[in-house]
């Protein structure tokens, strides 16, 4: 169990895939390995990950982990741009940011708007990611 700002946060609580009719949800504590075995896991985006994203990093890095270290001359940085991946990150907000009353706040990014935003680099460790959204169409578009 983590604690995030006096938030009790589990690892199974963002460990999961689902899929709807036009996208893929999955849970950002998942590991890259965990994504290779996993059955819910579309084909082209388990061979995508299996040539590029554990190229790059050890399969046992969680997205979570990976996306605050990407740069844009990575490969899976150009592969989630490709396929439009957007990340639900939960952001500590306090009054140095203009809130009333501090606490975590949702919000969907794209990657490029993560790297290259500098608060969120800057509390990149009290940032709780979420979930990775992909749609299907974005999957269909990135070619291997």
């Amino acid at each position: 169990m983590v604690r995030y700002k006096g938030v009790k946060v589990e690892n199974r609580d963002f460990k999961y895939v689902m899929h709807d009719l036009t996208n893929l949800y999955i849970g950002a504590r998942h590991t890259y390995n965990e994504l290779l075995v996993s059955e819910d896991i579309p084909f082209k985006l388990k061979t995508l990950i299996s040539r590029f994203f554990v190229r790059e990093v050890d399969g046992d890095t969680k997205i979570e982990d990976h996306i605050f270290y990407l740069k844009e001359t990575d490969m899976s940085y150009q592969i989630y741009k490709e396929m439009k991946a957007r990340f639900r990150l939960s952001v500590w907000k306090d009054e140095s940011d203009g809130v009333k009353k501090p606490g975590y706040k949702s919000q969907v990014y794209r990657i490029t708007e993560i790297i290259g935003n500098e608060e969120l680099m800057r509390k990149k460790d009290i940032t709780i990611v979420e979930e990775v959204h992909i749609t299907k169409l974005g999957l269909m578009a990135v070619s291997v």
